[in-house]
């Protein structure tokens, strides 16, 4: 003789989830091998939250073969299954990390978890004095190298020049003294009053004055046109490269300070005051409201409806209205999925998943992990 419970069994084996009609599970009572209303309180037990105290009141306890127990465990989601639009998910965040570049002892600390940031505030601000101390140094190189650079560009002092104008005064002097030497030696000579000799003395001694004139005149050029222009080239190098280790100084003080890149929520705050921060490690996490999205997953048979900008719906528990979003990414390939041969039968199981991005605004009305149904927006009727 066959157990009724094997029947039920059987039966509920066959039918799947054709035993479920869409007036609900009150279809199930269709079956007669075992108790019609045992078996529809069984199923409104797990629905509802039934206790086994109201079910064995109304006499309604039977056994169920554990096959049957497990079947329709499976089949309790199609008493309330979702409409065929609906997709399921969760909201995801990404989070904006603050961290300084470099390492330093936490001296200030500006937010606290739970806070909204505004744009540009003040984070955090690590110790500092080696770095100010730095930027101090780069400022006097800097200033040091401007005025070298300067230095050569004026040439000579004023009482330098002074002192080669008066020597050239004096050069002059000679020389005019020699020439006239000069010119009365030659008189003599002709006379012959003065041997040759002294004539040629006389000529030696101009062309050695006129010398010493040139000389005292080239030197006052030089002296009042400064330096060379590759010695004034390469003091204006100096200066840029000063110039250059003073902005990176003054970089590595900025770094120091950290403000909010964007506004949003403070999620956690990893340090406190007083701690040593490592270089590169996030010492506050925000939550900007344009970075909270939907993430759902989409069979592929119905990836097809799927397009960038698809507006889409969100609902979530305690929600009061559907939250509008547009499709932002669709994966290229399916995921959380195991290994399967692509036949006919096994292409339902592979699901894609897809990205939505509400407005910043209605963002704000989510929270990353929360479980969320999405469904595919109604297009736009058209205008009469």
């Amino acid at each position: 003789m066959v157990r009724p419970s094997r029947n039920i069994d059987q039966r509920l084996l066959a039918a799947r989830r054709e035993l479920l009609p869409d007036t609900g599970c009150s279809g199930l009572s269709q079956r007669h091998a075992l108790s019609d209303q045992a078996l529809t309180c069984r199923i409104e037990q797990a629905l509802r939250g039934l206790s086994p105290v109201a079910c064995r009141q109304a006499g309604l306890v039977k056994r169920i073969a554990p096959a049957s127990a497990l079947l329709i465990c499976l089949l309790l989601s199609a008493c309330e299954r979702k409409p065929d639009d609906a997709y399921i998910g969760y909201a995801e965040a990404d989070y904006v990390r603050l961290s300084s570049p470099l390492a330093g002892t936490v001296t200030r600390l500006y937010l606290v978890r739970g806070a909204q940031a505004a744009a540009q505030a003040p984070a955090f601000v690590l110790e500092q004095q080696s770095e100010a101390a730095a930027r101090q140094e780069a400022g006097f190189r800097v200033a040091r190298a401007q005025e070298q650079l300067s230095n050569l560009k004026l040439g000579r002092r004023s009482d330098e020049l002074a002192a080669l104008q008066a020597q050239q005064a004096q050069a002059q002097a000679a020389l005019a003294l020699s020439e006239s030497e000069l010119a009365r030696t030659t008189r003599l000579v002709n006379d012959k009053f003065v041997s040759p000799a002294g004539l040629d003395q006389a000529h030696a001694a101009v062309n050695r004055d006129q010398a010493r004139a040139n000389e005292i005149a080239a030197q006052l050029r030089l002296a009042t046109k400064g330096s060379r222009n590759n010695e004034i080239n390469a003091a204006a190098e100096e200066v840029k490269a000063a110039q250059a280790q003073a902005e990176q100084a003054q970089w590595r003080l900025e770094q120091k300070t950290q403000r909010t890149p964007v506004a949003g929520e403070v999620v956690d705050v990893l340090y406190r005051e007083g701690e040593f921060v490592p270089a590169g490690m996030p010492v506050v996490t925000l939550l900007p409201p344009q970075n909270i999205k939907a993430r759902f997953f989409v069979p592929q048979q119905a990836l097809a409806q799927i397009s960038l900008g698809k507006p889409v719906e969100l609902r979530c528990d305690g929600c009061d209205a559907a939250i509008p979003a547009q499709v932002s990414f669709i994966a290229s390939s399916a995921e959380y999925t195991a290994p399967l041969i692509y036949s006919r039968e096994n292409r339902a199981n592979l699901v894609f998943m897809v990205e939505a991005l509400p407005s910043p605004t209605d963002a704000r009305r989510l929270h990353p992990g929360q479980p969320l149904e999405v469904r595919l927006a109604a297009p736009p009727k058209a205008a009469p």
